[in-house]
């Protein structure tokens, strides 16, 4: 029998709010793991109350990779992110560690497990300045036309990221090709939650995340440099933050926005993953999860 030589790799899906953090923590402890964090804005230094970056004490000693290492006012895009996480796993490797993607962006995990091929397309100059005249409502409708695929695991109002995905699809005339086969032997588990529950977290996290000190953090990232601008091109928390540090909404308006906007983007995840039939779903249980990765590896 031939003997499969492919590095086995674990990744914990699911949606926001869904406890990936903290079970990604608990298989890294049982098995001398390390994970690395696919999550498209905590690569940013500073996005931490807003975007719910684990805490060190969260970590429980575990080492994390991928976060904090672009500044905010850098576009990170999915390239850079299959790049720094392929690197990040023959590192964990070469240290006789097991190496853990935990994440709700759905196309940067993607992006490593099927290995999606990036061809380098330059910037059409002339093609960006004609989609720019476009609200991002008519973009998100072109990329649903033209890669539905993409278009689930986007922002439709992050004009930069839709104007992108076009061009990438009209300048190959196809969308990027997957792999035929992962470079990797891997187990995803998933945490499958109700809406209900789902709907509670998020309300619950968002209240922990104002207590901490969430629009202390979007002044004090403004007073440093990051502009409201590009504070609305991160999406999400700082959308809305920004538009309440403007005067433009109340408080009020601010996290029922940002409350709903998270809903939509958990619905948004949760379409993405239920395509991929790979996915081992579970209710969020560390022994179930534990005796999953233990059969696995």
């Amino acid at each position: 029998m031939v003997q499969n030589k492919k590095q086995k790799l674990i990744v914990i899906v699911g949606p926001t709010s869904s406890g990936k953090s903290d079970l990604a923590v608990e298989i890294a402890k049982q098995f001398n793991g390390e994970v690395i964090s696919a999550d498209s804005r905590q690569v940013y230094k500073g996005l931490d109350i807003g975007t719910g970056k684990i805490t060190k004490a969260e970590m429980k000693g575990v080492r994390h990779h991928l976060l904090d290492v672009v500044d905010p006012k850098s576009v990170f895009t999915v390239v850079d992110f299959q790049k720094m996480a392929k690197e990040a796993i023959s590192d964990i490797v070469s240290r006789g560690k097991l190496p853990i993607i935990a994440g709700g962006t759905g196309f940067y995990i993607q992006a490593v497990v099927d290995d999606v091929d990036f061809p380098e397309i330059r910037v059409d100059k002339k093609l960006r300045e004609e989609l720019n005249k476009e609200s991002s409502e008519t973009l998100f409708k072109k990329l649903l036309e033209i890669d539905p695929d993409r278009a689930e695991s986007i922002d439709p109002k992050n004009k930069v990221r839709l104007i992108r995905a076009i061009e990438i699809v009209q300048s190959l005339g196809k969308v990027p090709k997957v792999k035929a086969k992962s470079p990797y032997d891997v187990l995803t588990i998933g945490i499958k939650t109700t809406d209900k529950e789902l709907k509670d977290r998020i309300r619950k996290r968002l209240r922990a995340r104002v207590e901490a000190g969430m629009i202390e953090e979007a002044e004090k990232l403004h007073e440093t440099g990051l502009t409201y601008a590009r504070m609305d091109k991160l999406g999400l928390e700082y959308r809305f933050l920004a538009l309440f540090l403007i005067g433009e909404i109340s408080k009020e308006e601010m996290l029922k926005q940002i409350e709903t906007k998270n809903w939509q983007y958990a619905k948004r995840q949760k379409t993405w993953f239920k395509r991929d039939k790979r996915i081992k779903w579970i209710e969020l249980s560390k022994r179930k999860a534990i005796t999953l990765v233990s059969s696995f590896l």
